[in-house]
C-alpha cells in the first residue's frame, strides 16, 4: 500500500483530496491539528507518532524529525542498497508528502506582533520534509499548494503522476521554501536595522505578465513584494480599461511617487516617469486644470495621479484629451459614469495613495544590483545666501518647486509658482541646457516665477539664464566651487537665493 504524509496549515480542500487518496488505498499518515481534522471528517489517519514510536514533544516543536519519516522519503527506489536497508531498518516508504507551512507571512503582518510569536510560527519540520521529498521528486509526489490536488488527483485516476508534473511540484517546493526562508531573513534583519547584508536575498510574487517591456520586442512580467505595502502600484484596483502595461507601471508608479509630496488637493501629470505639469488648488479640479496648463501637448498620452476624489467635473475635462492612466483614491459615481465612455483609459483606485513606502530602492545594472535607500528626505536646511530675501509667497513657490524637482530626471530644472508648475526641463546632459529647454518650450509666462535646480550651479550661467527668463527666486543645493560665482549673479540681477543642502539626483 502506497502511504501519503499529509501535515497542512492551510486546510483548505485537504478533506477531499484526503478522502480520494484513501479510495485510492493510499495510507494517510498525519499530525497533530490536521489529524484531527480528518478524523473528525470520518477519514481513518494514522498518527506520525505510531510510525516513528515517538510521541510529539516541546510543544509540537518535533514531530516529523525522525529517520522513519525522512528515510521512507528519501529512500531511491531504483537502488537496491536503499530498499534493503529500509527492510533491515523495518522503515516503509512515503510515496506522497502534502505540506504547508505555519504562516509565518501573515503573522509578521499582524499589528504589533512580537518577535516570540513571530519565531513560533517558523516552521522547521514541514521544509525539511518537503525538500526531502522534492529532493527525491523521481520517486515521491510533493504538494505544497491546495491548487496542485486537483490534477495530481486527475493523473492518478489516469494512472500515476508523471515525472514531468513530480518536477513541476519540486520545483515549485524550492521556490516556496526559498521565499519562506526569505522572508524569515528579512523579518530579522528588519528588527535590528541591518540594511545592506553580505548576501542579499529577495522575494517577490508575480503579479501577472505583461504583454510586452519596454518595447514590443522585450517580455516582461510584474512582481510585488510579498510583505504587505500600502500606497503602492502593487495595491491598486483596477475598475476599467486594459490590461497595464510595462511602461504604464512604470510612469504611474513615478507620479506616485511625486504625488505622496503633497497634502494639499493636488494632481500629478507624468509622461516617461518625468512629470510635465503638477498643480495644487481649491479641489481636484482647480488642480487638475493648473497641472494641465503647464504644458498642454505633453500631458496627451500621460499618466495623472490625484490625491483626492475625481469628481463629475473633473473627469469631464479629463476627457477632453487622450489619458492612458489615472490614478486616485476614488471616483465618484458620477465621474465613472464620465470616464468609462472612453475605453482606452485605465481607471486606478489606491486607498492608501498618499502612504510612503519605507523599503529599499534596488536598481540592476549588469551582473548585480544597486541598493540605497529611498528618497524620501526633501532638505537639510533654508540657507539664504543672497541679498534678497524671498517674500512668503516666493518661499511658498520656491518649496513647491523644490518638491516637483527631487522627482525630475537629472539634470533637471523645475519652475513654478506657489501652486503650479511653469515649466519642466528634465533629463540633460548639461544642466543649461535643461534650464533653456524649461524656457524655450514653456507655454506660460515665466515672469516673476521661481526655480528649482536638482544640483548645484557648475558656473554663473544657469542665474543669468533664469533672470533673462523672468525668475526672481531660486532653490538649489549649494556646495559648488563656484557658488560665490552664483551669488553674485543672483545680486546682480536682484534674484533671491537659497540653498538647502541636499542634493536630489534621479537617473
Amino acid at each position: 500500500m502506497r502511504r501519503a504524509l499529509i501535515s497542512v496549515s492551510d486546510k483548505t480542500g485537504i478533506v477531499p483530496f484526503a478522502k480520494k487518496l484513501i479510495e485510492m488505498d493510499i495510507e494517510i499518515l498525519s499530525t497533530g491539528g490536521t489529524a484531527k481534522r480528518l478524523r473528525d471528517s470520518g477519514l481513518k489517519v494514522t498518527d506520525v507518532s505510531e510510525i516513528t514510536k515517538f510521541p510529539e514533544c516541546l510543544d509540537g516543536r518535533v514531530k516529523t524529525l525522525h529517520p522513519v519519516i525522512h528515510g521512507g522519503i528519501l529512500a531511491r527506489r531504483d537502488l537496491d542498497s536503499h530498499m534493503g536497508q529500509l527492510n533491515e531498518l523495518g522503515i516503509d516508504t512515503i510515496d506522497f508528502v502534502v505540506i504547508n507551512l505555519y504562516p509565518f507571512k501573515a503573522t509578521i503582518e499582524k499589528e504589533g506582533v512580537e518577535l516570540d510569536e513571530a519565531i513560533e510560527n517558523i516552521d522547521i519540520g514541514g521544509p525539511t520534509m518537503l525538500r526531502s521529498a522534492a529532493k527525491n521528486y523521481k520517486d515521491v509526489t510533493v504538494i505544497v499548494d491546495p491548487s496542485d490536488y486537483a490534477p495530481v488527483l486527475e493523473a492518478l485516476e489516469e494512472g500515476d503522476v508523471s515525472l514531468d508534473k513530480k518536477y513541476e511540484l519540486a520545483l515549485k517546493v524550492f521556490k516556496h521554501t526559498s521565499e519562506y526562508d526569505t522572508l524569515i531573513a528579512g523579518y530579522l534583519r528588519e528588527r535590528i536595522g541591518e540594511k545592506y547584508p553580505d548576501t542579499m536575498t529577495l522575494a517577490y510574487e508575480k503579479v501577472e505578465d505583461l504583454r510586452y517591456g519596454e518595447n514590443p520586442h522585450q517580455s516582461a512580467a510584474f512582481y510585488k513584494e510579498v510583505k504587505k505595502t500600502k500606497g503602492t502600484l502593487a495595491d491598486a484596483k483596477q475598475l476599467h480599461g486594459k490590461a497595464l502595461s510595462f511602461n504604464n507601471i512604470n510612469d504611474a508608479n513615478g507620479a506616485l511617487e511625486l504625488l505622496k509630496e503633497f497634502t494639499a488637493p493636488t494632481v500629478v501629470a507624468v509622461k516617461h516617469t518625468n512629470p510635465c505639469g503638477v498643480g495644487s488648488g481649491i479641489d481636484m479640479y482647480d488642480a487638475y486644470t493648473k497641472a494641465y496648463e503647464c504644458d498642454p501637448q505633453s500631458i496627451f498620452g500621460g499618466i495623472i495621479a490625484a490625491n483626492r476624489e475625481i469628481d463629475k467635473r473633473t473627469a469631464e475635462e479629463i476627457n477632453k484629451i487622450f489619458i492612458e492612466i489615472v490614478i486616485a483614491p476614488s471616483f465618484s459615481k458620477e465621474a465613472l459614469e464620465v470616464l468609462t465612455k472612453k475605453k482606452n483609459i485605465r481607471l486606478l483606485q489606491l486607498d492608501d495613495i498618499l502612504t510612503r513606502e519605507f523599503s529599499m530602492d534596488i536598481k540592476k545594472v549588469s551582473g548585480g544590483i544597486l541598493v540605497q535607500d529611498m528618497n524620501h528626505a526633501l532638505k537639510d536646511d533654508i540657507e539664504v545666501v543672497t541679498e534678497r530675501i524671498p517674500t512668503g509667497h516666493e518661499m511658498e513657490a520656491l518649496e513647491f518647486a523644490w518638491k516637483v524637482c527631487k522627482h525630475i530626471k537629472s539634470n533637471g530644472i523645475v519652475m513654478a509658482n506657489e501652486d503650479q508648475t511653469l515649466s519642466i526641463g528634465p533629463g540633460q546632459v548639461s544642466r543649461i541646457w535643461a534650464l533653456n529647454n524649461a524656457v524655450r518650450n514653456s507655454f506660460m509666462d515665466l515672469t516673476g516665477g521661481v526655480m528649482a535646480s536638482d544640483a548645484f550651479f557648475p558656473f554663473e550661467d544657469c542665474v543669468k539664464a533664469a533672470a533673462e527668463a523672468g525668475i526672481k527666486a531660486i532653490i538649489q543645493p549649494g556646495g559648488s566651487k563656484n557658488d560665490q560665482a552664483s551669488i553674485e549673479m543672483a545680486n546682480k540681477y536682484g534674484i533671491a537665493m537659497v540653498f538647502t543642502g541636499m542634493r536630489h539626483f534621479k537617473h
